[in-house]
């Protein structure tokens, strides 16, 4: 059934994101669906969805794709990159470059939506985060970092804005093996276990490749979508059984 909402998802191109776009879509929104380069053919053709390309680390681009996109309703911000590797190993380079888009990103998006949202007084920014937030995870120390600061920003402007009937929530996934993490995160994470790590990390990866309780992202695309729709005051929606278990 088609409705007048208008969802705007940073990160589209695969993993969560290509399912969220696909799962508002389903059910009948208006989709701006953005990715850093667009990819052909990944989502369906529709009037109600538009691909937009949007670098979340650069301004002139987040300005850019908002004013292609006209007026939204909803903000996901979904577009994250990841990294696996023992923080002693991992250059500060690397970890410049996570924050960028994990934490710095989602600031930024939500920072240009907001004037928008408090003039209207109405609008929902939906911050997906992770499962490392939950519970300690070895070897994800600066991921686990970037995404636990957005919990904590998140908290603190569902405050702020609730006074304008703007809603903020959060979204945290577990652990989704069908994702691209791994692989978008390849050459970033060369060297990032060396020798001295290389026992303490051989049992964690072995449990990650089988592991009792996973995450799909039609998880977590049902569970955005439950997050935009919610109208009271709770602020954590758990994604995949792997989370749901940890909260």
């Amino acid at each position: 059934m088609q409705n007048e909402n208008t969802v705007l998802i940073t990160g589209c191109s695969s993993g969560y994101g290509l399912a969220t776009a696909r799962y508002f879509h389903e059910h009948g929104w208006n989709v701006i669906a953005t990715m850093r380069s667009a990819r052909e053919g990944v989502l369906p053709q529709s009037p109600r969805m538009r691909v937009v390309e949007l670098d979340v680390t650069k301004p002139e681009s987040i300005a850019a794709a908002l004013r292609e996109s006209g007026p939204i309703d909803v903000l996901v911000n979904n577009a994250g990159i990841g990294v696996v590797g023992a923080f002693e190993f991992t250059p500060f380079a690397t970890i410049r470059e996570i924050f960028e888009t994990n934490t710095f990103g989602v600031m930024a998006m939500t920072q240009a939506v907001i004037p928008t949202f408090r003039e209207r007084r109405g609008g929902v920014v939906v911050n997906v985060t992770s499962s490392t937030t939950l519970a300690p995870m070895p070897l994800a120390a600066v991921y686990t970092a970037s995404k636990a600061a957005i919990e904590g920003f998140t908290g603190s402007l569902a405050l702020e804005l609730g006074a304008f009937n703007v809603r903020a929530k959060l979204v945290e996934p577990g652990y989704c093996p069908d994702t691209r993490f791994a692989s978008n995160g390849g050459q970033r994470m060369e060297g990032l276990i060396p020798e001295p790590y290389a026992a303490f990390a051989e049992p964690i990866f072995a449990a990650f490749a089988n592991p009792p309780l996973t995450t799909t992202a039609s998880d977590v695309a049902e569970t955005v979508f439950s997050a935009a729709c919610d109208t009271s005051e709770r602020l954590r929606f758990p994604a995949g059984a792997d989370a749901v278990a940890l909260a």
